[in-house]
């Protein structure tokens, strides 16, 4: 298993799924996937292979990581990692048998890999003409078909069920995927026929669903088909083209929402190669999710809604303004001229309008307040009084006080009402209760984007006695365990010679204890910090290993002077404590003990503040 682990490197198995900055240290860092957060806490150290979020304590290497993520047996990470690897495993109870002794979820996903490819290849017999002329109606050549893997389900019952039993799946595996459907005799059926189909992908590429789109009349069904919920396709966890459009939302800070699949490779076919849709589900906070993960929420920071312009787009538009509070970044809409959705625009006026509509976009809540306006009649008093109770709240609950200010002026220009400052006396106290109320907004309306996100879970509660981080003893040690996991031959062989007494924290004597099990920090071979891991008791240890191996060293300069000083402080601290246990045996003992006894304890006093004298006057020298 070391092997499959050593291949895949953590750094870019974790990139798959958020954006990695540099953190220091040869780590980098990033919005932890497993619990909501705005500043970074999640950490990677690609040296030793672990990752660690210092918010919420989930931890471990690769595997464990990928199991986390995708919710994967341990058997099914292996055979995954090994799979990008180019390794192949060899099972101890005799061959390898795909079919039998690959996990669920895998044979899954290489259902959908072989369903994609079936499709693709469809799509360029006869029968797939009706699907070429669709394409080509909406402005999408072959190249165009192929870079976003599209394809032709035959409007046969079996085709693809027949094609995928003779890759060795069963009828059962093909009812799970969601590829086939029971029929009235018994036997499984093709879901997908006589359409045109659209991949959809995870972040990391993996098929793991279909969109099909009706071509014929005679085709009773939806216009949409969508792959129905399975082990592998959740949609309100999907965004279609994310894998396409992952690197330059990270790159470019910037994402656009549009509302299909053709919108999507309009978009990206127009140069606006951060487009994603949702699949047949409105957008929300699973959604929201992904891609805050990948814009890490910096300031400059962007997501754009592309809406049509009718009614039903402007009530959409609203919908994602309640949203609006789970985004650090800016949130603008993009309205469509005459109706038009993006892939509807790039036909009509080209590539360069499809630009231009997201360059001319609008913030979301300057939109979200124009329209709460236009709801009422500003020719009487008693409209512009309504107007003016339904729109304050909205600006009352902008956090940037200069954006408040601005945004309350305008408001009064806009309900033509003269006495400017009454409406900044208004937006501003209803933003004063909004703040006593706990943030909660007036009449439902959302906050500005400045607003905090949700607040994350609380970590769970270590067992054992409770780390000080403010003694000056634990930190010293927490800082000696650090070096130990991150740098052992800095304190080799010293380190191995102290004993689990000489650490203050119940935790940090169950970290010394497992590096000692492990083998200790002389001569660390390379799978060391593994083997610490596995010689940890329990899952709260080894969190707290995986923790101190990745946390960063409070110095700039680590090295052989600073490791010294590390270990120097722990060992005095530890024979000034037995310095004071051997003053309070002596006043116990008084006079009343035996002469040799007594002795023997006034030498080891002794002995002990000579030592500690020695480790004052010569630091690591003296160890």
């Amino acid at each position: 298993m070391k092997a499959v682990r050593d291949a895949v490197p953590i750094d870019a198995v974790v990139s798959e799924y958020l954006q990695l900055r540099n953190a220091g240290g040869g780590n980098l860092k990033g919005l932890c996937p497993f619990h909501d957060e705005k500043s970074p806490s999640f950490q990677v150290s690609p040296a030793k292979g672990l990752f660690y979020c210092f918010g919420c304590q989930e931890g471990g290497d690769t595997v464990d990581f990928v199991m986390k993520i995708d919710h994967l047996s341990f058997a099914e990470t292996i055979e995954r990692l090994a799979s990008q690897a180019g390794i192949t495993l060899r099972y101890e109870e005799g061959g390898y048998t795909p079919g039998r002794q690959q996990g669920e979820r895998i044979r899954l996903v290489e259902a959908h890999k072989h369903a994609a490819k079936f499709y693709a290849e469809q799509l360029d017999g006869a029968e797939a003409e009706i699907g070429r002329k669709f394409l080509a109606s909406r402005g999408f050549d072959q190249a165009a078909a192929q870079h976003f893997g599209v394809g032709y389900s035959p409007a046969g019952w079996d085709h693809l069920t027949r094609f995928l039993r003779g890759k060795g799946f069963s009828d059962k595996e093909l009812i799970l995927s969601g590829l086939a459907q029971d029929s009235r005799n018994g036997r499984p059926i093709d879901r997908f026929r006589g359409r045109l189909m659209w991949p959809i992908r995870d972040i990391t590429g993996e098929v793991i669903g279909f969109g099909a789109r009706k071509l014929r009349d005679d085709d009773n069904g939806p216009k949409y088909l969508n792959t129905p919920e399975t082990q592998i396709y959740k949609k309100s966890h999907v965004l279609y083209g994310i894998d396409l459009a992952k690197k330059d939302i990270a790159k470019t800070s910037r994402a656009v929402v549009v509302e299909g699949y053709t919108d999507v490779m309009a978009c990206h076919l127009a140069g606006v190669t951060t487009a994603i849709a949702t699949c047949g589900t409105a957008f929300a906070g699973d959604h929201i999710k992904i891609l805050r993960r990948l814009l890490m929420d910096n300031s400059a920071a962007e997501v754009v809604f592309t809406f049509d312009g009718d009614a039903a787009g402007q009530k959409a538009a609203l919908r994602a303004f309640e949203d609006d509070q789970k985004f650090a970044a800016e949130t603008s809409i993009a309205i469509t001229p005459g109706g038009m959705d993006p892939c509807e625009l790039r036909l009509a006026e080209g590539d360069a309008a499809v630009q231009s509509l997201v360059e001319t976009r609008t913030p979301l809540f300057a939109f979200a307040i124009r329209q709460m306006v236009a709801r009422h009649n500003l020719d009487t008093a008693e409209g512009r009084a309504a107007a003016l109770e339904a729109a304050a709240p909205i600006v009352g609950n902008i956090k940037n006080s200069s954006i408040q200010h601005e945004y309350a002026v305008q408001l009064a220009g806009m309900l033509g009402i003269l006495d400017t400052q009454f409406v900044v006396r208004r937006v501003g106290q209803l933003a004063r209760w909004a703040r006593e109320r706990g943030g909660r907004p007036e009449q439902g309306r959302t906050h500005h984007r400045a607003a905090p996100a949700p607040a994350a879970p609380q970590p769970p509660v270590r067992s054992g006695p409770a780390l000080n981080l403010r003694s000056p003893a634990q930190l010293t040690e927490r800082e000696l365990l650090k070096l130990a996991l991150q740098r052992p031959e800095l304190v080799a062989p010293a380190f191995d010679a102290y004993g689990e007494d000489e650490f203050t924290a119940a935790p940090y004597v169950t970290v010394r204890r497992a590096i000692e099990q492990a083998g200790g920090v002389t001569d660390a071979p390379d799978d060391y910090l593994t083997r610490v891991r596995d010689a940890a008791p329990d899952d709260t240890v080894r969190a707290l290993v995986t923790e101190l191996a990745v946390e960063a060293i409070r110095h700039k300069n680590v090295d052989e002077v600073y490791a010294g000083m590390q270990l120097v402080q722990v060992r005095l601290r530890a024979v000034e404590r037995r310095v004071q246990e051997v003053q309070g045996s002596l006043v116990r003992l008084n006079t009343q003990a035996a002469p040799e006894h007594l002795a023997a304890v006034q030498n080891e006093l002794w002995v002990l503040e000579q030592y500690a004298r020695s480790l004052k006057d010569r630091g690591a020298a003296a160890l």
